[in-house]
């Protein structure tokens, strides 16, 4: 969820122009302007606004605007706009945006917006803007600003159709389903294999021990940060427990002591490799966190395979990932072949090909098994691209039916990684997703992201009844502190490479640096094991079943779930307690690998209520 000044040649160019006078700005056409510009620039810029310690309910795009717009009509004294004049305006808009002036332009009145409503220091809206403001305008261009659509959402269905979410459906074969068939544990004594799971490591290139860990500015502990009072502490020296990432040696501290934990049979890397300055990043900057991190791997892990996959970080402008059909300057082309560089010696050249596409792609690791990397980004509610249309973004679902299809068919199971979890997604392509899973239900073995920076996980039920436990999503913990906690990485014990395997996980543990321990005048760091998951919850096995009745013991077991409490933060939960509403909302997560569905979570709450006129909803993560 680190970059020095941008040099003339790099970002977006900045006009010399001075913004437009009051008079032109009071004009009708610039009025629109003005309303597209509150809808789509400060959403970009809240990005990075740090999270409080309860998770608390997503907004999905339609609602944010839904809420926004009759403010904006009673602010601007749009009522009397009829339907024509609409579309002609906007019609003007989409010529006038493709001049830099009216780009410049739109930059400065969200620099202004950004300041006055306090989004972020004034210097960090000043970047922040100047790096989003050529994306989020071409954007508009291309979607919002179509006049049917834009005055639809203005003026109501009668003016036009806002339908840029709408419901949309991938194709399954007409293959039957086959009859559930719930995994046989392995025989005693067979072989079982250890993954590695690496996620959010954002290395911040410019960390500095003893700076402000309680900075102005969304991300602290940095050269820019400035110095701490004389009564508090600055940033240690492997990390800090506040809005901070990790300085390099850290991550080679994590990497050089994997020992104890392995051997490792493979890696699942699943990204956000950059740290959290997304208002002042520039593709080199990306790049060279990108080729640092990927080398620092390689030099510890030496020939065990890595696989990787793609974070919303990579890219800059945070978030900014467009469908392979944009071209040119706009595209992910400079940061997939780039990827498919650094990571060539880990992947086939199959593999290479659809990540120099669009970013995912699949392979066979080992004889029954086929692992499927995703580009969570096209799932993504911040990923302003979608915008333009938010169909299957590069038809990758379709494709991952097309893989599942095929493992199938030939009895091989499947473990899909990613990065941004299924339950986090875009409405239509989540519950696409879920579908997909529940069809192939016998044939996926293990999923696997992260993007939260917590410990948890996200169960799947049948979609008939909602009710029978089909597959289990697992969150891992990020090696990143952000915000205020250790860092941390996760090994999962799968069902080993053997004839007849089914390849899922029979156990998990997590490892973490104790901070406080660490950051000790004169001490080492030491890496230790947190927990073994089924040990520390007395689960059966780690079948989805388990997982789903750990969620309804822990709502009525205080202790268990206080336990549970602890390790989603990885040793270093917020001093706040959480109450039942913060417990329900938390468990409430778990069981919501479908996004805007609370049916998922109506049986943890009997007679319907829920304390304090919560929702049941998952809480977005802290990247």
């Amino acid at each position: 969820m680190p970059r020095h000044a941008v040099s003339p040649g790099q970002g977006h160019p900045r006009s010399g122009r001075e913004p437009e006078s009051d008079r032109s700005r009071g004009s009708p056409r610039l009025r629109l302007l003005w309303i597209g510009l509150a809808l789509a620039l400060p959403h970009a810029l809240v990005l990075w606004a740090p999270a409080g310690a309860h998770p608390l309910p997503p907004q999905s795009h339609p609602a944010r605007f839904g809420r926004l717009v009759p403010q904006l009509r009673n602010a601007f004294g749009w009522w009397n706009l009829t339907c024509p004049v609409c579309k002609g305006l906007f019609t003007a808009i989409d010529f006038g945006l493709k001049k830099e002036p009216s780009v410049a332009w739109v930059g400065s009145m969200a620099t202004k917006i950004c300041k006055v409503l306090k989004i972020a220091p004034p210097t960090v809206c000043q970047s922040a803007v100047q790096l989003f403001e050529g994306d989020m305008v071409e954007v508009w261009t291309r979607s919002v600003l179509r006049p049917s659509e834009a005055c639809g959402l203005l003026l109501g269905s009668t003016c036009g159709h806002w339908d840029i979410f709408s419901s949309w459906n991938i194709s399954l074969p007409a293959v039957p389903k086959p009859s559930p068939q719930p995994p046989k544990p392995p025989a005693p004594g067979a072989p079982v294999s250890r993954i590695l799971f690496l996620t959010d490591l954002h290395w911040d290139h410019d960390y500095l021990e003893g700076t402000d860990p309680n900075c102005e500015n969304p991300l602290c502990c940095r050269r820019d940060s400035g110095l701490p009072p004389a009564s508090r502490p600055g940033a240690g020296y492997w990390g800090e427990y506040s809005k901070c990432d990790l300085p390099l040696r850290t991550l080679e501290s994590l990497l050089s002591g994997l020992g104890p934990a392995g051997p490792f049979d493979m890696v699942y890397w699943t990204g956000d490799i950059p740290a959290h300055n997304v208002w002042h990043q520039s593709r080199q900057d990306q790049l060279r966190a990108l080729t640092t991190v990927t080398a620092l791997v390689k030099k510890f892990l030496g020939p065990v395979p890595v696989y990787p996959a793609v974070g919303n970080h990579e890219t800059t402008p945070v978030n900014g990932f467009p469908p392979p059909f944009i071209e040119g300057n706009f595209s992910s082309s400079w940061l997939y072949e780039a990827m498919a560089k650094a990571w060539e010696s880990w992947l086939p050249a199959e593999a290479l090909h659809t990540l120099r596409i669009g970013g995912f792609y699949a392979l066979s690791p080992r004889p029954g098994l086929r692992l499927i990397s995703l580009n969570m980004n096209f799932c993504s509610r911040e990923n302003f691209w979608l915008l333009i249309n938010s169909t299957d973004p590069a038809g990758q679902l379709q494709w991952l039916v097309g893989e599942l299809q095929a493992a199938e068919d030939r009895g091989d199971k499947v473990h899909i990684i990613g990065h941004i979890p299924p339950g986090h997604c875009l409405k239509s392509w989540s519950w696409n997703y879920y579908r997909i899973v529940a069809r192939y239900e016998n044939t996926l073995a293990g999923q696997f992201f992260g993007h939260t920076h917590m410990d948890e996980f996200e169960v799947f039920y049948d979609e008939e009844t909602l009710s029978r436990p089909l597959s289990v999503a697992f969150l891992a913990p990020s090696a990143t502190t952000y915000i205020g906690l250790n860092p941390g990485y996760r090994v999962y014990e799968i069902d080993g490479n053997y004839p007849g395997s089914s390849h899922v996980v029979l156990d998990h543990e997590t490892y973490i640096l104790n901070l406080t321990q660490a950051n000790e005048p004169g001490a080492v760091p030491r890496w230790q094991r947190l927990y073994r998951a089924r040990e520390t919850y007395g689960l059966p096995n780690a079948l989805p079943a388990a997982w789903h009745d750990l969620v309804y013991r822990m709502r009525g077991d205080t202790q268990l779930f206080q336990t549970f409490w602890f390790l989603y933060h990885k040793g270093h939960p917020p001093s706040e307690p959480c109450g039942m509403p913060c417990r329900l909302t938390t468990l409430c997560a778990q069981l919501s690998a479908r996004s805007d569905s609370p049916a998922l979570c109506r049986h943890l709450v009997p007679d319907g209520s829920f304390p304090d006129d919560q929702s049941l909803q998952p809480r977005p993560p802290l990247c």
